[in-house]
């Protein structure tokens, strides 16, 4: 059935459905709507329908909340976008074809887009089995992007384009309407967008210079996936970069970013104390820039400090008798000179191997200590099936993100259990030679693999850019099955008797949930009011990121750099909307 039908049958399935959702939901009709889904299928809004983000299965879920939702106000004139087509995504048992499209809408005060997914059941009628919603624009406040952007002048009578932005950087004239805590990919790319929204914001950073989150970390890091998928908004990465760049490369390219897009950014600050002013709806800050206090009264605070907090320590039993250095993964700079020098790394997941590999390399005797086991992937062709839409002739990024978003991640958990398999298939040698060495790898609990390990914890999976090899070839010694008893002097005794010699040790545990560096900034009641960060909500988007925390007018922006390019539109207009007094 599938094979013969043309790309007008393809356009006209979409088009009855759209029609027929439309309809049911001007009427409001539960049944109606509900009928239109797949029973076990899901619909993602991200501030399309209301200005937070959700996850809805099942299809009687699916219509109640949309009826909820729509109690206001009604998005209306649902149709396929202009310049697109349905097309048919054929995939393997046991997952369905599917007919896909673009679709855009009319939202009261929003216009919104969205991705369709929709699946013949077993009576020939086509229903969705995913649907994403998304806010794209409020409605005359378009981004300043494209036909959209400044003009700019061709005379200039008073200041010049440099003397206006050494003005506004300095800010003593106003205050920012956003504070953006981290000049990370995450604290810039919120930081662009609102600006492109003609949002006033002020991004701050510790260190002395944008990069220097990726600069001062240990000199083999590189990124893991490839290029195409890490663009920044606005401004991808040039078409002659590699397709793995190096810290360094990205480092440089977060402070060009910066500056390319007129970000206003002050280094070398600290933020000493934050208030919110609920009767203002305004926080006091103070900040520390250099020798100088400033006081400012932003009406949001974004945090764009990382998803995860401080490195994590373990108490070792004896430490005060060794005679080594023992340091966290956060702390690591480089392994090159480290010849001879005898290691242990606590922990395996992509630190802990990274490191390794760099003391290894650098011609130390390592010893990695594996206290759970470990989800290990190629990085290609492996980790490639992951991203497999963002390719160098794949869909245009802003489609591609849509098209990825539209799979929730509670059935990205299914999806990945099949990915999984065939990645295990591609890797068999990989596995084989690690299982010889004795490292333990897994899938995750329920064999969905590495990104749900992302979502879910954070960590626990390395992509193999060499350290693997290395373990497999016994240049990286595996210990397992044991924990650290004892250190004495430059020896480390292991609770099943076993032993190695160190000179250093190495922390590669993990990080603190990033609530206790939400305490640590603002506060236990502010901690409290926001509650743990990352990891899943019962619905199955990621706790505390991307829309409305506990606590008003404070926002939590991170993730990957794929995840940042998408969600910091979505939390921008979330902002905007609000400070435009259409959200409350």
């Amino acid at each position: 059935m599938h094979a013969a039908m043309s790309a007008s049958d393809l356009d006209l399935i979409v088009h009855d459905w759209l029609a027929d959702f439309d309809k049911a939901l001007g009427a409001r009709d539960l049944e109606g709507i509900a009928s239109l889904f797949l029973p076990d299928g899901f619909w993602r809004d991200l501030a399309g329908f209301a200005w937070d983000i959700r996850t809805v299965h099942g299809a009687q879920e699916v219509a109640r909340t949309m009826i909820q939702l729509t109690a206001a106000s009604l998005p209306t004139q649902f149709v396929i976008e202009e310049g697109t087509a349905a097309s048919l995504s054929e995939r393997p048992e046991p997952w369905r074809a599917s007919v896909d499209c673009f679709f855009v809408f009319d939202g009261s005060v929003i216009r919104g887009r969205g991705y369709l997914k929709l699946v013949a059941d077993t009576a020939g009628r086509w229903r969705a089995w995913t649907v994403l919603t998304t806010a794209d624009e409020i409605k005359g406040i378009a981004e300043r992007s494209g036909a959209y952007r400044p003009m700019g002048t061709l005379h200039h009578v008073g200041r010049t384009w440099l003397e206006q932005r050494q003005f506004e950087i300095e800010y003593t004239d106003r205050d920012p309407d956003v504070l953006v805590l981290g000049s990370g990919h995450s604290g810039l790319s919120i930081a662009a967008r609102l600006g492109a929204l003609q949002l006033d914001a002020l991004v701050i950073e510790r260190n002395e210079r944008v990069g220097d989150n990726w600069r001062l970390r240990y000199r083999s890091l590189n990124l893991h996936n490839e290029v195409w998928g890490n663009h920044l908004p606005y401004l991808p990465f040039p078409s002659t970069w590699p397709v793995f760049c190096s810290k360094d490369q990205m480092a440089n390219w977060l402070e060009a970013y910066s500056t390319a897009l007129d970000i206003n950014v002050w280094t070398s600050t600290v933020l000493e104390s934050a208030e919110y002013l609920a009767e203002a709806g305004r926080w006091t800050v103070v900040l520390r820039r250099g020798a100088d206090q400033r006081t400012l009264h932003p009406r949001h605070l974004v945090l764009a400090i990382g998803v995860f907090g401080r490195a994590r320590t373990v108490e070792l039993h004896g430490a005060e008798r060794f005679n080594g250095a023992i340091i966290t993964s956060q702390q690591y700079q480089a392994g090159s000179g480290a010849a001879g020098e005898r290691v242990l790394v606590i922990g395996t997941g992509s630190s802990g191997h990274d490191i390794a590999q760099d003391y290894c390399e650098g011609g130390a005797e390592v010893t990695m200590l594996q206290r759970g086991s470990t989800c290990v992937l190629s990085a290609q062709p492996s980790s490639s099936l992951a991203y497999a839409l963002y390719r160098e002739d794949g869909p245009a990024t802003e489609d591609a993100d849509l098209m990825a978003a539209s799979t929730p991640i509670p059935l990205t958990a299914e999806l990945h259990r099949e990915l999984s398999k065939k990645m295990a298939v591609l890797d068999a040698d990989l596995l084989a030679g690690l299982a010889r060495a004795g490292f333990h790898t897994d899938y995750g609990h329920d064999g969905s693999g590495f990104l749900m390990k992302y979502y879910r914890q954070g960590g626990g999976y390395y992509i193999n850019v060499g350290a693997s090899d290395l373990i497999a070839a016994g240049r990286i010694k595996v210990l397992n099955g044991a924990e650290v008893a004892e250190l004495r002097d430059h020896e480390v005794i292991f609770t099943d008797g076993r032993s190695v010699a160190a000179d250093t040790i190495v922390l590669a545990v993990g990080f603190e949930n990033a609530q206790e560096s939400i305490r640590e900034l603002l506060g236990d009641l502010v901690a409290e009011r926001v509650g743990p960060i990352w990891g899943l909500r019962d619905d199955g988007e990621v706790r505390g990121l991307y829309s409305p925390t506990g606590q008003p007018n404070l926002w939590i922006m991170g993730g990957s750099l794929v995840q940042c390019r998408l969600m910091s539109k979505v939390l921008a207009l979330q902002i905007k909307a609000r400070q435009a007094g259409i959200a409350g």
